[in-house]
């Protein structure tokens, strides 16, 4: 292995301020503004990543950053939850909420984040992303409080949508880190892990509100108490965030220069980058005009349309089983353990396949069977069994959701693009979020017929516009190979990034892997997927 030329943190540091006036001759054909990670690997020889120092570099970045991620991500889905658990406890009748207004409660929380995200994916671009998210994580925590006061329609839709705005940034920070920070074959277990705390709410949130609940204070209702505890405790971790986040591998003070280095050369071959900080219009336009961004908006949009839904309504669904306050909370808890269940055995599944339509299509089935039970067995005490099983395996669709994410992000190159075609898919999240919850109303209870007709029309769509995505990236995957040929190059590579560790070393002894002809010398150039030769989609 080459030698690195290990000069402490002052040469990161002044690497990553000069990227543009580092080694112009040998760089003078690539772009003006190329990923800051080519700054760092300039000052340096082009090295191979083996298996060991993989391991040893990957397990320093797992222990910095996932306990901050599923902390947030736990914190964020506890706060949006925290209304449902809140309808239990009294929440419509001492609000005074009538009519539709619950619903507008659930679903304004993503009106914000709909209307954000434009600003958000700019953000995400510039702004180093580990102090963006610690200020988003404070400004929620402060609004989360304030909700104490809030004791009428007006004031909880004023501060839900306030939380909404705070909230908007967190989910696609989140997986603009996973894709700085981690390897493609590694991303999807990931984005799985943080977005695998909805089901961790659902257990110990229900316990929480359990507890909760059964405080007796004569100042402040159930509801606020559990509105205040998430605050307090959401205000103390974004201390944390703010002290221990990193901004990229480039600046991040738990690795050494060399591993830095190696941090960011075993990225090569995602095709992706890291990190530019420049705004690049082409990016944005490109990112419009590619069908893949509107193939995987329109299976978001599908799954969310559920979720808010559910999210909203869950409790309320297994109340009119016909249980009291107490025993709904304490049987949404399976719910939960289902979500882990179907979000991380559909990231090991789709891992382990590389491949991710098959295993989304695979998860569509359990909710088209639970929905299908809730619709046509009788709400009666004797099937109130059968009825909680159709509920929980609806609750698979959190699954789904994480491989949407995984999916698009691995095959969207450019730094710009990633960011805009993730906020694309959040606003069609956000949109489904505030469809969901008013396909559901409480006069409808118990049966809540017309919410769950549209949502299983919905399953069906994802499972056909799977397909067609994936056909469309082979067509992709076919372009590009023609490519290569054209640029002298060879048409079949191996995707590295896909390879587990052990596997590359003994096939290869290297981890960012080289196919030859030049693959890979374009990965920190800041390129789109779609002009770049050699990236490789998955399907």
């Amino acid at each position: 292995m080459p030698a690195m030329h290990a000069t402490g943190q002052d040469k990161a540091k002044d690497a990553v301020e000069t990227i543009e006036n580092t080694n112009l001759e040998t760089h003078a054909a690539r772009p003006q503004h190329v990923d800051k990670a080519a700054a760092l690997l300039a000052t340096e020889e082009r090295i191979y990543v083996s298996p060991e120092d993989n391991k040893r570099v990957l397990r320093k970045i797992d222990l910095a950053l996932l306990p901050l991620l599923l902390t947030i991500y736990f914190l964020q889905s506890l706060d949006k939850t925290s209304l449902s658990y809140a309808s239990v406890f009294g929440l419509l009748d001492d609000a005074n909420l009538v009519g539709d207004q619950y619903s507008w409660l659930g679903s304004i929380v993503y009106v914000a984040q709909l209307v954000f995200q434009p600003i958000i994916s700019f953000l995400l671009v510039k702004l180093p992303i580990g102090k963006f998210i610690s200020v988003m994580v404070l400004t929620w925590a402060i609004v989360l409080c304030g909700m104490v006061g809030a004791t009428n329609f007006g004031g909880l839709l004023a501060t839900r949508f306030l939380l909404g705005a705070a909230e908007a940034a967190v989910a696609p920070a989140f997986i603009a880190v996973v894709q700085m920070w981690y390897r493609r074959h590694e991303q999807t277990n990931r984005n799985a892990s943080w977005y695998a705390m909805l089901g961790v709410v659902n257990i110990l949130g229900s316990l929480l509100s359990y507890g909760l609940g059964h405080i007796d204070s004569r100042r402040l209702h159930s509801y606020q108490i559990i509105f205040l505890f998430c605050g307090l405790l959401t205000f103390v971790v974004s201390i944390f965030c703010f002290i221990f986040m990193p901004d990229s591998p480039m600046e991040a003070r738990f690795l050494t220069h060399d591993e830095k280095v190696i941090a960011v050369e075993r990225l090569r071959m995602n095709q992706m980058g890291v990190a530019s900080r420049v705004w690049k219009w082409e990016h944005v336009k490109e990112c419009i005009l590619d069908p893949k961004t509107w193939l995987w908006f329109s299976m978001l949009t599908a799954v969310s349309i559920p979720s808010g839904g559910i999210t909203t309504f869950g409790p309320l669904i297994v109340k009119s089983f016909g249980f009291d306050s107490f025993t709904t909370i304490l049987f949404n808890m399976p719910f939960g353990a289902v979500q882990i269940i179907s979000t991380l055995g559909g990231a090991w599944a789709a891992t382990k396949l590389k491949k991710k339509s098959p295993v989304l299509i695979i998860l569509c089935i359990p909710p088209i069977v639970g929905i299908l039970m809730l619709m046509f067995l009788e709400h009666t005490q004797a099937n109130q069994a059968p009825l909680l099983v159709g509920y929980y395996l609806i609750s698979v669709y959190p699954g789904i959701s994480p491989l949407i994410y995984s999916w698009s992000g691995q095959n969207t190159g450019g730094d710009t693009k990633r960011k805009v075609n993730t906020g694309i898919l959040f606003v069609g999240a956000s949109a489904g979020n505030i469809i969901g919850p008013h396909l559901f109303t409480p006069a409808e209870a118990p049966r809540y017929a017309r919410g769950l007709r549209v949502n299983l029309a919905l399953f069906i769509v994802i499972m056909l516009v799977v397909v067609a995505a994936a056909a469309w990236i082979r067509i992709l995957n076919r372009k590009h190979a023609n490519m290569r040929l054209v640029a002298g190059k060879n048409a079949i590579v191996v995707d590295y990034s896909m390879e587990t560790g052990r596997t590359i070393g003994n096939k290869a002894g290297v981890m960012n892997g080289d196919s030859g002809g030049g693959i890979g010398d374009k990965a920190f150039d800041d390129m789109t997927d779609l002009v770049n030769e050699d990236f490789i989609y998955l399907y």
